[in-house]
């Protein structure tokens, strides 16, 4: 091979024909069979007037010799192969060595010890879509996305198999004045998608209220209206994951509320078919079902409602609640209904610091629902905590407070693998996790001796 070498780098075809003539034929011969993948006697491989190749005798006609090495290595002048005309390209020559090894088995480590394979990783590394630019992404979707619009239909709604039929004029009238109310009225924490193929067909995202053990938690509902509207009530079916984090929230989706006939009650809690809306019926979710102390929707709880026993009760109600909620928030984030992905990248990117905070405050002991201070007002130790990152409220006067000592050691555990959990979703999605991030790093570390 060492007259092969010189060829290919001095490029001076008169040194390497004067080179031992067996040797030389050797190297070509070797090179015509990895080109072929076959034996030296294939004859897919096509030489200038080719003459017998004996090996054994040591001897090659010089006239056969010249015309296959003109062949391949000259340049297109047929003056033969010319090192001032070669123009080096090092990344093709790395790829050539790197193809080499394709079908070998590398120990470990080996790739770090290879010049040409740290290059071409690099090289792939650049290529990749860096974080920011999905986060930036994900903040446009965001912004862009309207409180109501309208799609093409919906593959994975609830109610997408009921037969609707062809639907009466006063019918369709009526569905398209409560869109025109959605679209003008809806509150800013509500978000709709009606269908154009199946005006029967709606769904709502409901973001958690401050001041309850939902608060910036995302909930979606898929509603179904019925032929009978608005003579009847609309069907309605919560998206649980499993989970039940409400009495009137089942974890097999049924909402229970008055309004839709799904529980008893009287007067203007009834579905009134004159009064009664879409809309309402998604604000009557948020304000009486997501509150602040979901435990005495319970019938029959409220009785308790002011005896230290309820207290207690509700409080560690509202402990489950919040967990339940985390992980719908897991749930969301990681299978997100159709048409609310960009919502939900973008809701838990703008509220995810907020949400952890929240966390940490909880496994410190302090009640669900309670204020989290602001971090300015945390680090200066100020006595104003008067405005929360969570929008919670205080706690009333005189109301049982949660022992940290007495507390469900389950809570905490299980709320610190949710945080885990949480935190590495948001920071994927973009969310300012910069502290938290910080602060899991220095617990890692290890002490100082």
């Amino acid at each position: 091979m060492d007259a092969e070498y010189c060829g290919l780098q001095q490029g001076s075809s008169s040194s390497c024909r004067t080179a031992d003539a067996v040797a030389w034929g050797a190297a070509q011969q070797q090179k015509r069979q990895r080109c072929q993948g076959s034996s030296s006697t294939s004859s897919s491989l096509q030489i200038s007037e080719p003459g017998p190749l004996d090996l054994n005798s040591g001897e090659i006609e010089e006239e056969e010799e010249e015309d296959y090495y003109v062949e391949d290595d000259c340049d297109d002048d047929g003056d033969g192969y010319d090192e001032d005309d070669y123009e080096f390209d090092e990344a093709d020559f790395n790829q050539h060595l790197a193809d080499k090894f394709d079908d070998l088995d590398l120990p470990p480590g080996v790739e770090a010890t290879v010049p040409w394979l740290q290059k071409i990783a690099a090289k792939e590394e650049v290529e990749e879509p860096s974080k920011s630019n999905t986060a930036d992404e994900n903040a446009d979707k965001y912004k862009q996305f309207k409180q109501f619009d309208t799609v093409q239909n919906f593959s994975d709604h609830h109610f997408a198999k009921n037969s609707q039929g062809e639907p009466a004029r006063a019918w369709s009238k009526r569905v398209q004045h409560d869109w025109k109310l959605l679209e003008k009225d809806l509150p800013a924490s509500i978000y709709v998608r009606v269908a154009e193929d199946r005006m029967d067909l709606l769904r709502a995202a409901i973001i958690g209220p401050k001041g309850t053990p939902y608060h910036d938690g995302l909930f979606f509902f898929d509603v179904h209206i019925p032929s009978s509207y608005p003579s009847g009530p609309p069907l309605v079916h919560y998206h649980s994951g499993g989970l039940r984090i409400n009495p009137n929230l089942y974890n097999c989706g049924k909402v229970c509320l008055s309004l839709l006939g799904t529980w008893s009650g009287k007067g203007c809690e009834k579905w009134n078919p004159a009064q009664s809306t879409l809309l309402q019926v998604l604000v009557s979710i948020q304000a009486l079902i997501l509150n602040e102390q979901p435990y005495y929707n319970e019938p029959g709880y409220e009785a308790s409602a002011n005896t230290p026993h309820g207290q207690r009760n509700a409080l560690e109600y509202n402990d489950t609640t919040f967990l339940h909620s985390c992980r719908t928030m897991l749930y969301s984030l990681r299978r997100p209904p159709e048409h609310f992905a960009d919502l939900v990248a973008g809701h838990f990117r703008v509220h995810g610091h907020t949400i952890l905070a929240a966390c940490k405050y909880y496994m410190e002991g302090n009640d669900v629902g309670s204020v989290v201070p602001e971090e300015e007002e945390s680090e200066c130790k100020s006595s104003d905590a008067g405005a929360s990152s969570s929008g919670s409220k205080a706690p009333k006067p005189g109301a049982v407070k949660a022992n940290p000592l007495t507390r469900r050691i389950t809570f905490n555990t299980n709320l610190k693998t949710l945080y885990e959990d949480l935190l590495m979703e948001f920071n994927v999605k973009g969310a300012d996790t910069r502290r938290f991030i910080v602060e899991k790093l220095k617990k890692n570390q290890p002490a100082a001796v």
